[in-house]
């Protein structure tokens, strides 16, 4: 089914990001595997496509498209590409930007939007903690005041980019006494005292995002670093969450949608039983279901986007994005897998590395569990 929610500007900016990608980046992918993160040129040579200053007003150096949909788009052609390239370059200028420019002091903005519009700064951002997971209201690092200035203590794990970035956004418990809203949000530069970083950690897929436990011992943060007011942090994560969900309901599709694409034309070539697999009428019939079950949730999906980009969506169908789209994509992959036979469980094959990549996305930016959970109440259960 042709697609609406796109026009001619959106797929122009389509087409330049295929070209950085094809020329900048798929010839290093191997080496961003083998690293476990994603070299300082790529973030440069995004930088200098506009893809990383999208949310950035033109003032700080970006591009200030104004329009959710060239998120989209960028986010699109990155996961089609490699699932984690949407995970690592997604953060930094999809989730973490906007805090900067919606929350940030005049001198933080000047200090850090030209550099992350730019890739010469990446950024990430500390929500989940080793105890915490999905769990946001229960964190336990904390920032307390020392005259003008913060200090924060405590620790955050699965940090995406953690391992490079050169600021994070961190959640920090200001206010014990008050819950959810004694919390409070911080900017973090990476250079500072007691900001110290674990090793890069060993998941089971997207290796080439690195991805990292912070840990924060005595670190004093200055009095601008504290984005928005104290104990608004909770508030400020629940706003822009429903950004980081249709995100990732976006690049959920992509990525299977990719692989779905590479594994039809596998079907058409592999020989069995003298003919193709693909001719095998249950092959032909789960091939058939595939592609609708994908076009289907793209309907939902592309829906959601344009929704966002009038700033109508809400989180109730964000969170159906986000958790239906990780569904349709691990059902998808996991039949593609099966396709490929024995190949299919290979990591040199290609879809057997979309298969471990797709795992976390159930997990991931609120787990499905919990994108239910938000339904529910919304339907008064």
């Amino acid at each position: 089914m042709q697609r609406s929610v796109f026009t001619a500007d959106h797929e122009q900016f389509r087409t330049a990001v295929r070209d950085f990608l094809s020329r900048d980046v798929l010839p290093h992918l191997d080496t961003y595997s083998e690293n476990c993160l994603i070299a300082r040129e790529a973030w440069l040579e995004a930088g200098k496509q506009g893809i990383l200053g999208l949310e950035i007003p033109e003032n700080f150096g970006g591009g200030e498209a104004g329009d959710y949909r060239f998120n989209a788009v960028a986010t699109e052609e990155l996961a089609a590409v490699n699932a984690a390239l949407a995970s690592s370059f997604g953060i930094h200028f999809d989730v973490v930007a906007p805090y900067l420019v919606d929350l940030a002091s005049a001198e933080q903005k000047q200090q850090w939007l030209p550099r992350m519009a730019s890739g010469e700064a990446v950024a990430a951002i500390g929500m989940t903690e080793p105890s915490g997971g999905s769990d946001l209201a229960s964190l336990k690092t904390a920032a307390v005041r020392d005259g003008s200035d913060w200090i924060l203590n405590g620790a955050k794990t699965f940090i995406t980019n953690g391992y490079t970035a050169d600021i994070v956004v961190i959640a920090a418990r200001t206010d014990p006494a008050k819950g959810s809203k004694g919390i409070s949000l911080f900017l973090v530069d990476a250079s500072l005292p007691g900001f110290e970083r674990g090793r890069k950690l060993g998941k089971v897929g997207q290796p080439e995002a690195d991805t990292a436990e912070l840990f924060f011992d005595d670190v004093r943060l200055p009095a601008d670093a504290l984005l928005g007011e104290p104990g608004a942090g909770f508030v400020a994560m629940m706003e822009r969450l429903p950004q980081e969900r249709v995100g990732a309901a976006v690049s959920n599709l992509a990525h299977a949608k990719q692989i779905l694409l590479e594994t039809i034309e596998y079907a058409k070539e592999r020989k069995a039983f003298g003919g193709s697999i693909g001719s095998f009428q249950h092959n032909k019939f789960l091939l058939a279901e595939l592609v609708t079950k994908i076009e289907v949730a793209q309907a939902y999906v592309d829906a959601a986007v344009a929704a966002h980009s009038d700033s109508e969506l809400s989180p109730v169908d964000a969170a159906k994005a986000k958790w239906w789209s990780a569904q349709v994509q691990n059902e998808v992959l996991d039949h593609c897998v099966q396709l490929h036979g024995g190949y299919g469980y290979m990591r040199e094959y290609r879809v057997a590395r979309a298969w471990m990549d797709a795992r976390v996305t159930k997990i991931w930016a609120g787990s499905n569990e919990i994108m239910k959970e938000i339904i529910g109440r919304d339907l008064a259960l």
